[in-house]
């Protein structure tokens, strides 16, 4: 039940998502749109809900547990993100709207770049440890250990987006040199005739 209770929570958000989208540029409703947008952290609730009820019935914590407390944390870690990229891409498309950027080349911003998507991944999984250890908590106990493998995987999850945005802190990515015209242009040389004459 729980696994089906996540991929129905996983496609009742991109259906969300598309269809709040579509009412807020091509239908031209804002704040239908945004409405719709907002009913999003409803999946969450009715996932975390369904998850207490079910190992308050008395069933045993397994991987099916663990795996809705890590997607609820990814939500709250990645979801905003996630959204505000597609309605950009979104509006780009249809209302006329600023080309999304792309991460920066190098430097400084690529730097603060990685370190921004570094914190996303590490609140995704520290939402989750924190829900997995209340639920461990609640059975307590040995029946407790498939949580704590989860926590375990989610510190790694921490550790790996720890050492990727390190490595661009101390081996910043150089940022690329615009090329320059080998020699004058076509237009430079028209004016330079035009002066001539």
């Amino acid at each position: 039940m729980i696994v089906t209770l996540i991929v129905v929570c996983e496609i009742a958000f991109w259906l969300l998502l598309a269809g709040g989208l579509a009412l807020r540029y091509p239908a031209r409703m804002p704040r239908t749109g945004a409405a719709v947008l907002l009913c999003e952290p409803v999946l969450e609730l009715v996932l975390l809900a369904a998850t207490a009820v079910d190992l308050k019935n008395g069933a045993q914590p397994d991987w099916k547990h663990g795996l809705a407390a890590v997607y609820i944390g990814f939500s709250v870690g990645l979801g905003r993100h996630t959204v505000h990229r597609v309605d950009a891409h979104v509006a780009h498309r249809f209302a006329g709207g600023p080309k999304p950027s792309r991460p920066p080349a190098g430097g400084a911003e690529r730097t603060r770049y990685e370190w921004q998507a570094a914190g996303r991944w590490i609140l995704a999984a520290a939402v989750a440890i924190v829900l997995l250890q209340g639920a461990a908590w609640y059975v307590g106990g040995d029946a407790a250990d498939p949580l704590r493998t989860w926590q375990q995987r989610m510190l790694w999850v921490i550790g790996i987006n720890l050492v990727i945005a390190l490595s661009y802190t101390v081996f910043p990515k150089a940022t690329p040199k615009a090329s320059e015209p080998s020699g004058p242009s076509r237009g430079a040389g028209s004016d330079e005739s035009a002066a001539r004459r």
